[in-house]
């Protein structure tokens, strides 16, 4: 759900029709995990842990975008260069494949954490709500 949420509510690597503002991106995903908070009726203690995987994934995934901007200067740079270096392109490549796989890992554990936070009923309110976005497309 938190990762669900980051990803599927806004947080796109700094789009999502927030721009690259991450105060914008914040007050986006924060309230709709709020609403969805709500709708699962989660306690205090739950709340607190649950906004803590959103914190730490919001504050990753915008390192995580921030170098995404800065590979795709470096691309530009190569693709200008009068002789780009093949070695270089295939470095930064094999980078940033690296950073979005530790991401998308450490958002499986925020996933895996969140399943442990929650009640049995509050996991299968959010399975038939996911399952509602998976099943439509």
């Amino acid at each position: 759900m938190v990762a669900g949420l980051v990803l599927l509510t806004g947080f796109r690597g700094g789009c999502g029709g927030h721009g690259h503002d991450p105060a914008r991106i914040e007050r986006a995903v924060a309230a709709h995990l709020e609403d969805a908070l709500d709708d699962l009726k989660a306690t205090g203690p739950q709340r607190a842990e649950v906004v803590a995987l959103k914190d730490r994934l919001l504050k990753d995934g915008q390192a995580l975008a921030a170098g995404q901007r800065e590979a795709k200067r470096e691309l530009l740079a190569q693709w200008d260069a009068e002789k780009p270096d093949a070695g270089k392109v295939h470095a930064l490549v094999d980078a940033r494949v690296d950073a979005l796989r530790a991401f998308a890992h450490e958002a499986a554990d925020a996933a895996l954490q969140l399943h442990g936070i929650l009640t049995p009923e509050q996991r299968a309110q959010v399975s038939r709500k996911v399952h509602r976005r998976v099943d439509d497309r």
